[in-house]
């Protein structure tokens, strides 16, 4: 009897083990930060934010292990403002994988340079959704911004699988925008901290008026990425879809961060994506991904030639 009460208390465990949505790594790098500070607490708040993303529960789904979302974040820190106070740079990735193949393709490549946070080593990383600002804005933050990029890779998965699968999500990321701490040196939250942050992404991601957004990240990924290995060609088409969805929304709404954002570290597969593609459909391409992906506008015009 003792015996089965251990390995049904071990399967509940490894369920709930297996139920978290997210497989993170977290790497935080102090190099810039000066020798007087112990190293120990950057690896101390290295494995806090690992089990802070890995061990919480944020959906209501339960996640096999081979379905949790690979994600990786990293915590550049380059400045101690002052004792257990520090400003970083958070760049944070995700990926998908796509139907029948071993491949996975990008999903989220940002960069945050609005991180300020105050740690002391072994303290607790929290985050209440109804209490997210806390009683210590400076330590709080740390835990809103982990949280907000969380609900946004969500948004985005969902929306992949599903027409507005991801709506939930990207409203709980909006809520954490809304209760954000609030206090010297933290930035990021408001509309006029800058155009390129976490209350515009999350504008954007909610914002009914952009709602051809959504459409195109469900064509991309499900329609598109999903269908090459059965049918190459008609998957091709749906990526051009959801690259006209992104124009359209591009000619109404010019310099949309999300447009930008959708773009962000998939230059080269969509580069290879239409190098096989018919020289008419190439050409298409070409003129849509230099028109919307700027920054990478030669790179389209010299492999899509």
């Amino acid at each position: 009897m003792h015996k089965l009460l251990v390995l049904m208390a071990a399967l509940l465990l490894s369920s709930a083990v297996s139920a978290q949505e997210l497989n993170a790594r977290v790497t935080v790098m102090a190099g810039q930060i000066q020798s007087s500070i112990s190293k120990n607490v950057f690896q101390t708040l290295q494995t806090a934010l690992t089990n802070f993303l890995n061990n919480r529960k944020w959906t209501n789904d339960n996640y096999q292990q081979q379905e949790k979302i690979v994600c990786h974040f990293l915590l550049n820190i380059t400045q101690a403002v002052e004792p257990n106070v520090y400003r970083a740079v958070l760049t944070i990735q995700a990926a998908r994988p796509v139907y029948n193949s071993s491949y996975v393709s990008p999903i989220m490549n940002f960069q945050d340079n609005d991180v300020t946070f105050k740690y002391i080593e072994f303290q607790q990383i929290e985050f209440n959704e109804s209490n997210i600002s806390g009683s210590d804005p400076a330590a709080y933050n740390l835990s809103a911004i982990f949280a907000f990029y969380t609900y946004m890779i969500l948004g985005l998965d969902y929306d992949s699988f599903s027409p507005r699968g991801g709506d939930s999500y990207f409203k709980k990321a909006s809520q954490v925008v809304n209760g954000a701490p609030d206090g010297r040196n933290i930035t990021g939250w408001k509309a006029f901290d800058g155009q390129r942050n976490r209350y515009w992404l999350a504008e954007n991601f909610n914002n009914s008026k952009y709602s051809l957004l959504h459409d195109a990240y469900y064509a991309y990924y499900r329609l598109g990425m999903d269908k090459m290995y059965e049918d190459e060609n008609d998957a091709r088409r749906q990526v051009i879809n959801a690259l006209n969805h992104l124009n359209t929304l591009s000619t109404d709404n010019r310099n949309l961060l999300s447009i930008q954002f959708f773009f962000l570290g998939k230059s080269d597969e969509l580069a290879k994506l239409f190098k096989k593609a018919p020289p008419q459909e190439r050409v298409q391409a070409s003129e849509l991904l230099q028109r919307l992906d700027i920054a990478n506008a030669a790179k389209y015009k010299q492999e899509l030639k």
